[in-house]
């Protein structure tokens, strides 16, 4: 839903109060000068929000939150006085403000990066990118539309120990791509390979209504959601475990897992092709565990995920008819990292976002990259609630022959809510 609030914004007077000249008022969108500093501000200042304040060359002008006390957490978050907000188009719409970071409920994310996009600002999302797939096609649409540059915050495709393998993901993009391993793969991301799939974002059944509290706009936190009674296991800390706000711990965890496995399958341009889930049947709101989710490309290629204590402990992470990688970056070749050491380095990625604003160029981890990865996120998401098994079209982007499944994958929001 789009609101015009620029009026409104101009009598703030909020100009005044930094000392930093927004690129919007040197040259308009996408110019950034030499010697500025670019200018953020946090939409949703919970955990999430204030976990990731001091990124370089950055300044903190503006933050909000529809819970006042995290609001107050939120201006306190640097010495500087700030513009605080209750309603994000404000924040959005506010011309001191360069990169709008989004740390809200994934239920959230598509609205706001369309609308930051629309209104020329850059965008740095949290995972996952969005809750459903015909969000994640809006958010495409309206960063290319605009021009702006996106980042989804997760970062293990470049950079840091990936979790239980040991090593970084550019050696295994290298192994991969230099067919060591042959073709076709299967990667299984499980306990036992390093990857805990966080069972404790479980939702609780049958919540009884609670009073809401007085400093929380609880109709705002919902915003394009299903209305229901507020409960306090709803919102914030605990709200992963619902449907309507996000995945569990497939949504929480999924594409810091998953990303780095598109990269390493040189799969960013793709999606699967069908989706196996072995699981208890889930409730309508509340979200359960499961056992097991199986992705297959087109190619034969495969992503399995384990969850809890199932699958074999001494399955590897990735498997190919020619040699297998195990935790702590073991390989069962012989002679493997000697025969690597012939092969070529994958391509860098441009992994600056601040460099990228200022060129222009797409970041390592952009909106199209994103989608896709959020896209397997959602796929499992969707299967887990219809307790079956989908096929999917990676080009048109829709579930085949399953109108139940579609539905879910671009469901309607609540008025007056919409992209």
């Amino acid at each position: 839903m789009k609101t015009n609030r620029r009026d409104f914004l101009k009598t703030l007077g909020t100009i005044g109060l930094f000392s930093i000249v927004p690129r919007s008022v040197l040259g308009g969108k996408g110019y950034v000068a030499p010697s500025d500093q670019l200018t953020k501000g946090i939409i949703g200042t919970g955990n999430m929000g204030c976990g990731h304040v001091n990124y370089g060359g950055t300044r903190l002008v503006a933050v909000c939150d529809v819970d006042k006390k995290h609001l107050e957490r939120g201006r306190n978050l640097v010495d500087d006085r700030i513009a605080a907000y209750h309603d994000y188009r404000d924040l959005i719409l506010d011309k001191n403000v360069d990169i709008v970071h989004i740390a809200t409920p994934p239920h959230w994310h598509g609205i706001m990066a369309v609308e930051a996009a629309n209104a020329g600002k850059d965008i740095w999302c949290e995972k996952p990118m969005t809750r459903t797939i015909g969000e994640g096609k809006r958010v495409v649409e309206a960063v290319k539309r605009n021009g702006s540059i996106f980042r989804l915050n997760t970062w293990f495709r470049f950079k840091d120990t990936f979790y239980g393998l040991g090593t970084p993901v550019k050696p295994l993009k290298k192994l991969v791509q230099s067919g060591l391993l042959g073709w076709p793969l299967k990667v299984t991301i499980s306990k036992h390979t390093g990857f805990d799939w966080k069972f404790f974002w479980v939702g609780k059944e049958n919540l009884e209504p609670q009073p809401i509290p007085k400093e929380l706009d609880y109709d705002m936190w919902l915003g394009p959601a299903p209305y229901k009674p507020y409960n306090s296991h709803r919102v914030h800390e605990t709200f992963r475990g619902y449907w309507d706000y996000d995945g569990g711990g497939l949504g929480d965890m999924g594409q810091h897992y998953i990303d780095p496995v598109q990269y390493i399958l040189d799969k960013d341009d793709t999606s699967p092709v069908k989706v196996e889930v072995d699981a208890p049947q889930q409730h309508p709101d509340a979200i359960g565990v499961w056992r097991s989710i199986t992705y297959t490309y087109e190619d034969g290629c495969q992503i399995v995920l384990w969850g809890g204590d199932y699958g074999d402990p001494n399955t590897p992470y990735i498997s190919g008819p020619n040699g297998n990688v195990y935790n702590n970056f073991q390989c069962d070749i012989p002679d493997w990292q000697r025969k690597l050491d012939e092969y070529p380095e994958p391509t860098e990625q441009a992994t600056d976002f601040i460099e990228c604003i200022r060129t222009r160029k797409p970041f390592a981890l952009n909106e199209d990259i994103g989608f896709r990865s959020s896209t397997i996120v959602n796929m499992g998401l969707v299967a887990l609630r219809l307790n079956r098994t989908l096929h999917f079209d990676p080009v048109n982007l829709k579930f085949i022959d399953d109108e139940a499944a579609n539905r879910l994958s671009d469901a309607p929001m609540r008025s007056p809510w919409s992209i």
